[in-house]
């Protein structure tokens, strides 16, 4: 998991690649609201599913 998931922050979902690069909206305990470019708003339990960082590189 990402050590700190801050709002703002960019992400990928590591099983769902379709869902292109997320952008962390609110983090409340271990429930993070991730804005994906494919998939729209997503509530995902960061103790189940460990986010990827996107690289600020690849963010356009």
């Amino acid at each position: 998991m990402i050590d700190i998931l801050l709002p703002g922050s960019f992400v990928r979902h590591p099983t769902q690649p379709e869902w292109g690069i997320g952008q962390i909206q609110t983090v409340i305990d271990r429930r993070v609201t991730v804005n994906f470019e494919h998939r729209g708003k997503v509530v995902i339990n960061a103790a189940v599913v460990t986010l990827e960082p996107v690289d600020d590189r690849e963010i356009d």
